[in-house]
C-alpha cells in the first residue's frame, strides 16, 4: 500500500502546528511497544533507517515562511541523522511497567527540535525476561491514530521470520531559495484559491438551486450550518468539573488492559459498540473518582476526534479529524443509559454540519496573528475535562526483527485538558493509555482504581 504524502501541511494541520506557541497546547503523541526480547541494535538501527527512508516525514523538518499566508512545507532535512532520532537506555529500577513508564512520561513532556524531523525512538533494554520496550514519540501534525497505524506496516511484521525488506535509495534533497519558496506558495495559493472558486460556484448553485425550489429549508440550512459553526468554536470560561482545575506542563502515565471480546459482548448488551462501552466506562470511572473526594458531579465536557477520513483520503497521510466537544452526563446509574448517552451525543457530533468546512474555516483562522489563535484555542480547549480517542489495532501477533509484540499501549496529548484516555486494541486486548496532569489529578491512583471501577460496571451489562 503507497501512502501519498503533501509537500505542506493542512491548513488544519498547520492550526495545530501553530498554536503551539503555548507549550500547554503541544500535540505529542507517545506510544510504548513491549517485545519478548531484545533486538540486536545494529539490527534495529537498520530497521529505523529503512523506515526514514519509507516514511518521507520521518525525515522531513516543517520550513514556515513568515511573510507567506500558505501554510508550512515538508521538506527533507539536509542534516538528517539517525543517531538523534534513535536512542538506546537502560531500565531502571526493577525495570516493571512503572519504571518504563517514567523514562516514557519526559520524553513525552519535552518539545521537540522545529530545526529536525519531528520524532524519536528511545530503545530501552535490561526489562525482566531479556523483553525490551520502544518509546516512540511522534507530532501529531505528522499523522493522526488512524494514519499511525498504516505507518506502523512499514515497522513491523506479520510474522518472525519475515524476509528482510528491501532498503530503499536515500531521497533527494533539494533546500529551496528565497525566490522558489516565494513561487511555490504562490502557486499553492493559486490551486487553493481556484480550488475554493469552483466549491463555492457548485455551492451557489446548488443553494439557488435549493432556494427555488424549497426556499424555507434552504434558510433553515445555513441556519443550521452557522449555529454548528458556533457549536463548534464557542470558548469555554471554566472546565465544568469542580475537581479536576489544575493546569501545568506537567504529565503522568497510567495504563489498564480490558478484554476486547469481554468489551464487545457488554457494547451490544447495552445496544451499542465498542466505542460506546469505552467512552462509557471512563465516564463512569470519573464520576467515581468525583465521588471518591465528596463531589457528585454529572456533567463533564470531554473532547473526542471525529474521523473525517475518506476512502479517497485512506492512503494519504497526515491528520483528518475533527475536534469535537461534547458536554456528557456521567451520573446515569445503569450502565446501559450510559452507553446510549454517549451513542446520541457522539453520533450528533459526527453529523455537525461544520465537520465538513473544518479546512476552510481552518484557512480563514491562520490567518489572524499567532497570539489571537493561541488564545482563542487555548479558551476552548483548557476548559475541557478529558479526551477520549480510540484507535483499532493488530488483530494478530506482529513483530519487530523476529522479536513479537506483547503489547502496544497509546497516549495522547493532553493540550490543554485535565486528561487524555486512549484506547488501542491488540489481538484480544484492549491497551488503555492514561495521559493525566498531575495538577489536576494529584492522586492517580484513586483515579485507576475509579476507572477500574467504571469499567467493571460496564462489562457487568454482558
Amino acid at each position: 500500500m503507497e501512502i501519498h504524502y503533501e509537500d505542506r501541511m493542512s491548513d488544519s494541520d498547520a492550526l495545530m502546528w501553530t498554536i503551539e506557541k503555548d507549550p500547554a497546547l503541544r500535540s505529542t503523541i507517545t506510544t510504548t511497544i513491549v517485545l519478548d526480547s531484545t533486538v540486536p541494535r545494529e539490527l534495529l538501527t537498520q530497521k529505523f533507517e529503512r523506515l526514514s527512508r519509507v516514511i518521507p516525514r520521518l525525515r522531513q523538518r516543517v520550513r514556515s515562511n513568515p511573510l507567506s499566508i500558505a501554510p508550512p512545507r515538508w521538506e527533507y532535512d539536509p542534516n538528517f541523522d539517525l543517531h538523534f532520532h534513535l536512542w538506546w537506555v537502560k531500565a531502571p529500577g526493577k525495570a516493571q511497567m512503572r519504571d518504563l513508564l517514567s523514562i516514557a512520561e519526559p520524553i513525552a513532556m519535552s518539545g521537540f527540535d522545529r530545526a529536525r524531523p519531528l520524532w524519536r525512538a528511545v530503545v530501552v533494554e535490561g526489562l525482566p525476561g531479556k523483553k525490551s520496550a520502544i518509546i516512540m514519540k511522534i507530532h501529531h501534525a505528522v499523522t493522526d491514530g488512524v494514519g499511525g497505524m498504516k505507518l506502523q506496516l512499514e515497522l513491523f511484521d506479520m510474522s518472525p521470520d519475515a524476509p528482510e525488506r528491501e532498503m530503499p535509495a536515500k531521497p533527494t534533497i533539494h533546500v529551496l531559495s528565497q525566490p522558489e519558496r516565494f513561487a511555490d506558495a504562490f502557486e499553492h495559493q493559486r490551486k487553493l484559491q481556484l480550488d475554493m472558486v469552483k466549491r463555492t460556484a457548485t455551492g451557489v448553485l446548488g443553494t439557488f438551486t435549493s432556494a427555488l425550489s424549497d426556499p424555507v429549508g434552504t434558510l433553515s440550512s445555513g441556519g443550521e450550518l452557522a449555529a454548528s459553526v458556533t457549536r463548534t468554536l464557542r470558548p469555554s470560561s471554566h472546565p465544568m468539573s469542580p475537581l479536576m482545575t489544575g493546569r501545568s506542563l506537567s504529565t503522568r502515565f497510567d495504563v489498564l488492559t480490558l478484554k476486547l471480546d469481554e468489551t464487545k459482548r457488554a457494547a451490544k448488551a447495552g445496544g451499542g459498540k465498542l466505542n460506546d462501552a469505552f467512552v462509557g466506562g471512563v465516564a463512569r470511572g470519573l464520576y467515581l473518582y468525583h465521588l471518591a473526594h465528596g463531589i457528585d458531579c454529572d456533567m463533564l465536557r470531554m473532547a473526542i476526534p471525529i474521523s473525517v477520513r475518506t476512502p479517497e483520503m485512506e492512503n494519504v497521510a497526515g491528520n483528518a479529524f475533527v475536534p469535537a466537544r461534547i458536554e456528557l452526563p456521567v451520573d446515569a446509574e445503569d450502565p446501559r443509559e450510559t452507553m446510549r448517552q454517549v451513542r446520541e451525543l457522539v453520533q450528533h457530533a459526527r453529523v455537525e454540519p461544520a465537520n465538513d468546512l473544518i479546512e476552510p474555516l481552518a484557512s480563514i483562522i491562520n490567518r489572524f496573528p499567532t497570539s489571537t489563535v493561541t488564545a482563542l484555542f487555548g479558551s476552548m480547549v483548557k476548559t475541557v475535562d478529558f479526551t477520549t480517542s480510540n484507535v483499532p489495532g493488530a488483530p494478530f501477533p506482529i513483530y519487530l526483527a523476529g522479536a513479537r509484540v506483547l503489547s502496544q499501549f497509546p497516549f495522547g496529548p493532553l493540550a490543554g485538558a485535565a486528561l487524555n484516555i486512549t484506547l488501542l486494541s491488540y489481538q484480544n486486548d484492549l491497551n488503555i493509555g492514561i495521559t493525566s496532569d498531575p495538577a489536576a489529578v494529584p492522586d492517580p491512583d484513586v483515579l485507576i482504581a475509579s476507572l477500574e471501577k467504571g469499567f467493571d460496571e460496564i462489562l457487568s451489562v454482558a
